[in-house]
């Protein structure tokens, strides 16, 4: 049985999508206006790994996942670089598919963008103004907090207290401070659109309603975003969206806690967050994924280097112990059967589903990983003292078990070799080099397989000596 963290109710509920098999999940996408920073990397891993886990579990998911193309960010960095904002968008669009491709995100089913549904969100503003749920002054559309009733059901603040200690700017038209924009008058070489309050642009809120209600209908399953748009961004499309149709407009919220440096949530504004980029200069993007993976998501990341360093240093393991498999001789008959090791790898998937089912533990689901490994490690140990053949089969099961894992997580999916592949070293040439080095063992020449250790010595190549054959790995 699925469950998942709601925020608004505050608890772990069971998961029941609205209709059969059949999920609808939103999730608010980046603002196009420069490169991603580790902030957006973690949003994106965290409900990468949702949206897999739910399909895995047998779900007909439709996910749809906005960009925001229209700003003040992007008006301003147009500006700054005299050019469009339509040309600022394309070209972080683009930057921002390089870098999630890196770290090995799946494409939503939808990817909107606010420019192209202004349409649907005139008539939603429209809907709203018609009930008396927003109001225009001046060409600028502004929602009327006080007569939503449940305004701050999410977030669970209290209305009074927002309105205590609001800020009150000076000239300010709006009736409550708290009102927020749906449509803004347009500005002086801004991009505008015609609407019947004259030309605008649409206020921030207000594009996530329309889209996802486009793609995902009036009441949807899932909601999800950083927990930093709980309040005021995912509680006023509540307002909003529930104003304008009458219906509950999602079922369940969820949100991935920040990613941290010195305990300070890492952002643009503060000025203390590395790009996706700056990351993929020193780790690759398996590197930077499998660390993000290793906190749950509900859970702040206190991000370095070290931990970086140690995320690859754990990968190292894994792929050493593929290179193990791969290199070790494996028998169907007269091989070494283990009754603990067939209980291990035949409880592997169950217990990766238990951790995932518990809110999408993957922290949890990879130390299972591990802990198979290392009583698989033992297991061959054991049969290369007692000099007889692993049984093929728990090979088998093994890769097989990991590879409908790394389906779900994203990681342990690279080839061995690709994986150990120092840079501008070919694995050919490894290959063919311990070739030579155990022929030259065999013809008693030490002083050439001894030469031959140090020039592999020296790309990074260890080679390790077993009773019936050598292996070999790098230290990356």
């Amino acid at each position: 049985m699925l469950k998942i963290f709601d925020t608004a109710k505050r608890k772990l509920v069971e998961f029941k999508p609205l209709k059969d098999n059949k999920v609808g999940m939103y999730v608010c996408g980046v603002t196009v206006y420069d490169n991603c920073h580790i902030g957006h990397a973690r949003s994106a891993v965290s409900f990468d790994i949702i949206y897999r886990y739910l399909k895995y579990k047998g779900f007909d998911v439709t996910f749809v996942k906005n960009f925001t193309d229209v700003d003040d960010k992007i008006i301003n960095r147009a500006n700054e670089e005299g050019i469009s904002g339509d040309d600022v968008a394309a070209k972080y669009i683009e930057e921002f598919y390089k870098d999630m491709s890196a770290i090995g995100i799946e494409k939503p089913t939808y990817e909107p963008k606010a420019t192209e549904h202004i349409e649907e969100i005139i008539n939603i503003v429209q809907k709203l103004v018609d009930k008396g749920y927003a109001y225009e002054i001046d060409g600028d559309v502004y929602y009327r907090v006080d007569k939503f009733k449940e305004y701050g059901k999410l977030s669970h603040k209290n209305i009074d207290e927002l309105k205590s200690g609001a800020r009150i700017e000076i000239n300010d038209k709006k009736e409550n401070p708290l009102d927020f924009a749906l449509w803004k008058k347009s500005k002086e070489n801004e991009p505008a659109w015609k609407s019947p309050w004259g030309m605008g642009r649409p206020g921030w809120h207000i594009e996530c309603s329309a889209m996802s209600m486009k793609y995902l209908g009036e009441t949807f399953d899932i909601h999800g975003g950083g927990e930093d748009l709980i309040f005021p961004h995912h509680e006023n499309e509540i307002a909003q969206s529930e104003a304008a149709t009458g219906k509950e407009f999602v079922k369940y919220w969820m949100h991935n806690a920040f990613v941290k440096i010195n305990k300070e949530k890492m952002s643009k504004s503060l000025g203390n967050f590395f790009t996706i980029k700056d990351i993929l200069k020193q780790f690759n993007g398996e590197t930077l994924r499998y660390f993000l993976l290793l906190t749950h998501y509900r859970s702040p990341i206190d991000f370095s280097f070290d931990g970086l360093n140690a995320a690859k240093e754990a990968l190292n393991r894994y792929y050493n112990f593929i290179k193990r498999l791969e290199d070790t001789q494996f028998d169907t008959k007269n091989s070494k059967k283990d009754k603990e090791m067939e209980e291990l790898l035949n409880n592997a998937l169950s217990l990766f589903e238990e951790a995932m089912d518990d809110d999408f533990n993957s922290s949890k689901a990879i130390g299972l990983i591990f802990h198979n490994i290392k009583q698989f490690n033992v297991y061959l140990d054991v049969c290369e003292k007692e000099s007889v053949k692993p049984h093929k089969p728990y090979k088998d099961k093994f890769l097989d078990t990991v590879d409908r894992i790394s389906s779900v997580l994203g990681v342990f999916d690279t080839i061995s070799g690709r994986w150990f592949e120092p840079e501008g070293v070919d694995i050919q040439w490894i290959e063919d080099k311990i070739k030579e080095r155990s022929q030259a063992r065999k013809n008693r020449d030490f002083e050439k397989a001894d030469a031959i250790r140090g020039e592999l010595a020296r790309t990074g190549v260890m080679v390790e000596d077993t009773k019936d054959s050598t292996r070999w790995k790098i230290k990356r």
